[in-house]
């Protein structure tokens, strides 16, 4: 069977070296030496000032909608991981969707503002399969109508745009380091801003508001992380160059397999550092899409309708979009991870192929 994506794991000596030592300190989670490591490395890695290591990338959402004390309706995307409404949802705010641009498949700036009105309090967008949103725009409609952003950098670990890494733009920015991300934790997120003070607030909202022993800074929750998982992302570091050039290979890779095959790619131009996260097709259309699926499946091979349905059609929630209808219904992620190997997408190169040859096989 080939997975659609598989977790990267370093050589299990070096894990092992840093449970000797949480044995040693029997110090398993609550502010502990590792997690504190982990942040310095990954603000050195990244090129940022700020963040918290959370304990997931949903959470990390929940930090940034109650840390800006959102309200009312918060303009986002449909086009992205149910996470990103259900996180607003959570937090007492409604979503309100707009289309996406057909190329890029992040939120459309030019629909944003027709739906601001008096109870807009932020808008959420996703970097979607780490290609970044119109960030510029973005933040200009923000600056005129008094808005917070919020970005969903699940997806976009390690991308630069404008000589500045992804995570400095917006008030906040949050990240997942889902074992099934280039970066990973097992389980884990991240925040980010630039703003020292807010940082200040989610790290109090992280740990049930706690300011010392017997003192609380307002409310908060359980969003730590713990030293084993810590210790994961301290092992997968040092191999993020290796992983990031492997899956530019596998990319270009699929790209020359897949040159007959009448699909079209989300637009990528203009990112000064891309990650190369995903591999998705867009087909022509949806019946293309499933006969892919059906060989594939047939073959033991595993794909994902990724993002599907679009989150506007959820029962909870609504909105026309038809931009994101058409995409979702005809988008495909393909097999990506560190172990791929060459003669594993030669294979499924020949079978999409072969399905669209004899569309009846």
């Amino acid at each position: 069977m080939i997975p659609v994506t598989k977790p990267f794991l370093p050589p299990r000596h070096e894990y092992d070296s840093y449970l000797d030592g949480i044995w040693e300190r029997n110090w398993l989670t609550n502010n502990d030496p590792l997690v504190n490591e982990l942040e310095l490395q990954l603000k050195e890695h990244l090129g940022v000032n700020h963040l918290l290591f959370v304990s997931n990338g949903t959470l990390a959402l929940q930090l940034a909608i109650k840390a800006l004390e959102l309200r009312g309706e918060i303009i986002t995307t449909p086009f992205s991981y149910v996470a990103t409404t259900t996180s607003i949802i959570w937090e007492g705010c409604q979503p309100v969707f707009v289309d996406i641009l057909p190329d890029k498949l992040t939120i459309n700036p030019e629909l944003i503002e027709a739906a601001i009105t008096e109870k807009t309090s932020a808008i959420v967008a996703t970097h979607v399969y780490g290609i970044p949103c119109e960030v510029e725009k973005i933040q200009m409609i923000a600056d005129k109508y008094g808005l917070k952003v919020i970005y969903d950098g699940a997806h976009a670990f390690g991308v630069k745009i404008h000589g500045k890494p992804i995570f400095e733009y917006g008030d906040v920015s949050t990240c997942s380091f889902h074992a099934t991300k280039i970066f990973h934790t097992i389980e884990g997120g991240g925040v980010f801003t630039k703003d020292p003070e807010l940082l200040k607030r989610m790290a109090y909202l992280r740990n049930f508001g706690h300011d010392g022993f017997e003192k609380f800074n307002g409310i908060g929750i359980n969003g730590k992380n713990s030293e084993f998982h810590a210790a994961m992302g301290l092992c997968v570091l040092p191999y993020l160059e290796e992983i990031l050039k492997v899956k530019a290979s596998q990319f270009q890779r699929y790209e020359e397999l897949l040159k007959g095959l009448k699909v079209t790619y989300p637009k990528k131009e203009d990112i000064e550092q891309y990650n190369h996260a995903y591999f998705p097709v867009i087909f022509k259309s949806e019946e293309q899409l499933k006969r892919s699926m059906e060989i594939l499946d047939r073959n033991q091979i595993a794909s994902r309708r990724y993002f599907y349905p679009g989150l506007n059609t959820l029962d909870y929630t609504g909105g026309d979009c038809p931009v994101c209808d058409g995409i979702s219904s005809r988008i495909l992620c393909l097999p990506l991870y560190h172990s791929l190997t060459k003669e594993e997408q030669r294979m499924i190169a020949r079978l999409l192929l072969r399905a669209q040859r004899n569309p009846n096989s």
